[in-house]
């Protein structure tokens, strides 16, 4: 009997798989279709590293005789680089659309690659200004985005608070936005990897512990990026609650 339930959930497995295979090729498909309606320039610039890896790869092999060992080679570097091409036009346009929406610096925040701790929206006002505590190797990272007159004073606030508990840890602060002395939306992810490591893996675990221990003060933002238009009045009713 147990040969064969072994058989039975290899199958059941495999075709688990198969089955997230095809909704995952139908997810980039339609991310190619609505980016190439979005990208006039989607297509010239995906067939353009294609067709000229295969070029050069075949120049290449004409001066050594081996164009035709070299050809598939550029071939399939240029199907690669195309499919660069494609996920960063694609990400471009996600966070052209991002920008400036309420919630767009948490969304970011949430979608980054690593050991990172992030808690959106710990200090926020009815307005939906809002600073975001990261931890990570660099320490812990408060993100701020809204209008700068008013996010100074909530980084402030928080760096105090955060600094009673976490000693000698670096803190780090930034707005998020497209002003002097500010980081762009789309260079937020970049931003956070570059800065050093000061902490170790550890360490990032007992600082979450210590500073989930805080009570949260922020404001309830949405997810995501708000669309355009959206009606504000019951978030901010919400807000003046607390």
């Amino acid at each position: 009997m147990a040969p064969k339930q072994d058989k039975a959930a290899a199958k059941e497995a495999a075709r688990a798989r198969r089955a997230a295979s095809r909704a995952k090729r139908g997810q980039i498909f339609e991310a190619f279709k609505m980016q190439r309606r979005e990208d006039k320039g989607l297509l010239p610039w995906m067939l353009g590293v294609f067709l000229g890896s295969a070029a050069v790869a075949f120049g290449v092999g004409l001066i050594f005789g081996l164009q035709w060992v070299l050809l598939p080679l550029g071939l399939a570097v240029g199907a690669l680089l195309a499919v660069v091409v494609f996920g960063r036009r694609v990400q471009r346009n996600v966070y052209g659309k991002a920008e400036g929406q309420p919630g767009a610096a948490a969304w970011a925040l949430e979608n980054l690659r690593g050991k990172w701790k992030v808690t959106p929206a710990v200090a926020g006002t009815t307005q939906l200004d809002a600073v975001h505590r990261v931890i990570g190797r660099p320490g812990v990272v408060l993100v701020a985005e809204g209008a700068q007159h008013r996010v100074k004073a909530l980084l402030a606030q928080e760096k105090k608070r955060v600094s009673r508990v976490v000693g000698e840890t670096p803190i780090y602060d930034v707005i998020v936005g497209n002003d002097e002395g500010q980081i762009p939306l789309k260079g937020l992810q970049g931003y956070l990897m570059k800065l050093p490591r000061n902490i170790s893996p550890a360490q990032v675990d007992t600082m979450e512990a210590r500073l989930t221990a805080l009570a949260s003060r922020g404001a309830a933002l949405p997810k995501g990026p708000m669309p355009q238009g959206a009606k504000m009045r019951n978030v901010q009713r919400t807000m003046r609650r607390r």
